[in-house]
């Protein structure tokens, strides 16, 4: 085996573990988030949903495209846990802001992702800070 071979080798095996990782957490975060009643789009918003922000800026802070974010926004709208108001500068724009409803839900939504285990588990505390440094790092962040 080459060097570039054992190189190859390692990184997907590497690819492979963080793969795995990514699949437990997801599984426990969709769990915890289900638990209270909502799909991990509508968790995301509202967990993103921190002041008003526009349907593109929320969108940005979830990870998806504004179409996407579109249908959910909606869907709690009609929950009546956010609402569209008139953007301040911009009347082409509406501001999306979490209704008295939507903030209490979002503190029973935080309740429920902090749970009673942590999604990372064998861990210490200075191991996970070490790995989101180096997970930054990889993804160019840092």
């Amino acid at each position: 085996m080459t060097m570039s071979d054992s190189q190859a080798a390692a990184d997907w095996e590497l690819a492979k573990l963080v793969h795995e990782l990514d699949m437990q957490s997801a599984a426990r975060h969709r769990e915890r988030v289900s638990k209270v009643g909502l799909t991990i789009g509508q968790a995301s918003a509202l967990r993103e949903l921190t002041a008003p922000m526009t349907l593109k800026e929320l969108a940005v802070q979830m990870g998806c495209e504004p179409s996407n974010a579109l249908p959910i926004i909606d869907q709690l709208e009609r929950e009546q846990l956010l609402e569209r108001r008139p953007h301040p500068t911009d009347r082409r724009a509406k501001h999306l802001e979490l209704t008295a409803a939507g903030v209490e839900y979002r503190e029973k939504l935080l309740v429920s992702l902090r749970g009673d285990e942590p999604l990372l588990t064998g861990l210490t505390k200075e191991e996970k800070a070490t790995l989101q440094d180096l997970l930054e790092r990889a993804l160019g962040r840092s």
